[in-house]
């Protein structure tokens, strides 16, 4: 029997229990799509974060009192921190001899945008910043200005929106020159920013930027401020960043050997901190692929054990006809390794289907790691040589008279 006629009859075998294969074979299906699945899920996360933080610029870094992923309960030594004020980032501008811009920034959350009869839902972020601010933030500007100097110093109620809240409130007119209102206040729309989209699911265009010295005047300054530094250069960077934190620890009393009381973010920090989040993610979802694998190849040695005990007088007729143990071995072995395959098969559709779905829900482009599929495969041939060796062997040992008498 060559290879061929063993998977036809594995096949045959698999038709004329469809619902006993289906059941053996869920476990390397869940298996497998799970693999694929999460595989596309993770790649996808990792190109979109690069590509957005990337569009930033790689000479970008950024100074907070809190670290930038938090998991659980902060903790206490961060609560305890210093706020950052708009002194230290004055202290930067002006003794930081390795960087470019210097942009002191700060955001309310859940705040409703007015114009005439329109009203945006109350989840617009207000930024306060200053001239630098777009820059630095990798915003570009499609329609008017951006906050200048002298908007700054006049504390001006001047604001650039979103593209998001333009959507909403601008529908048919254009923007710039009109006044909106937050918290009762108006403020002249001096710009539109460029549509940036969606990450995790989050637009980032659904916010309204105004000068830092107006934000101040109406959101209290008693709150700890973000600063945004861009350096010369991007091989200056690491330079620029020991400058930034050397001048920050004179200019909040860190002691001597003590440990920085902020946090300085740079995109690859960041990246790091996502990946291994995810390589977290990744580590349970082979966990719980391996224990559905096993329980699917478990499944395969059962119905193997259970056709070997159907087929016995056919496994005796063989033998009398002159097959021999290998022939008998490689026959069972063959149809665990096509039933294993067919599963496989499904899993590897389903886990392209979930993994580009899942991206689509989540407005991420879809990845599907070829690798994986791959891997998907040689997992499920290695289950049917596995779980298939052992039916196979016993069905090969059977004595040909015994089986001949079996009924």
């Amino acid at each position: 029997m060559n290879f061929d006629e063993g998977l036809r009859l594995a096949f045959q075998t698999v038709k004329a229990n469809k619902m006993r294969t289906f059941l053996t074979t869920l476990g390397i299906v869940i298996g497998v799509m799970a693999i694929i699945g999460m595989m596309s899920i993770i790649n996808a996360l990792d190109r979109y974060m690069t590509q957005t933080l990337s569009s930033i610029g790689g000479n970008v870094f950024w100074i907070q009192k809190y670290p930038a992923v938090q998991m659980g309960n902060l903790d206490r030594k961060y609560r305890q921190r210093k706020d950052l004020k708009l002194l230290h980032a004055e202290a930067i501008s002006r003794r930081a001899t390795l960087v470019q811009t210097v942009s002191a920034e700060n955001y309310q959350w859940g705040k409703q945008v007015k114009y005439k009869n329109e009203v945006t839902n109350p989840n617009v972020i207000v930024y306060g910043g200053d001239q630098w601010w777009a820059d630095v933030n990798g915003h570009n500007i499609s329609e008017g200005r951006f906050i200048s100097q002298e908007d700054l110093q006049h504390r001006r109620n001047v604001a650039v929106l979103g593209a998001d809240v333009v959507d909403k409130l601008f529908p048919f007119a254009y923007p710039v020159g009109e006044y909106v209102q937050i918290d009762g206040k108006r403020y002249e729309v001096i710009g539109v920013a460029e549509r940036r989209g969606n990450i995790f699911g989050q637009s980032q265009d659904n916010f309204v930027a105004i000068p830092y010295s107006t934000f101040a005047k109406y959101f209290g300054e008693d709150h700890s401020i973000g600063i945004a530094i861009k350096a010369k250069s991007t091989e200056l960077l690491p330079a620029a960043m020991d400058q930034v934190v050397a001048i920050l620890r004179i200019a909040r009393k860190v002691p001597p050997g003590a440990e920085n009381d902020f946090e300085i973010i740079t995109a690859d920090s960041v990246m790091d901190t996502l990946r291994n989040l995810t390589g977290f993610v990744f580590i349970a979802a082979v966990v719980i692929c391996a224990i559905s694998l096993v329980v699917g190849g478990i499944g395969i040695m059962n119905i193997m054990l259970v056709s070997v005990t159907e087929r016995t007088r056919e496994i005796g007729i063989r033998k009398a006809v002159g097959a021999k143990r290998r022939h008998i071995l490689n026959q069972f072995l063959t149809e665990a390794i096509g039933i294993c395959l067919l599963g496989g098969i499904i899993g590897i559709i389903l886990g392209v289907t979930v993994g580009i779905l899942i991206g689509q829900a989540l407005k991420l482009p879809p990845v599907i790691p070829i690798w994986s599929v791959f891997l998907g495969v040689g997992f499920s041939l290695l289950i049917g040589v596995v779980f298939g060796t052992y039916p196979a062997m016993k069905a090969a040992k059977l004595d040909p008279i015994e089986a001949l008498r079996y009924e």
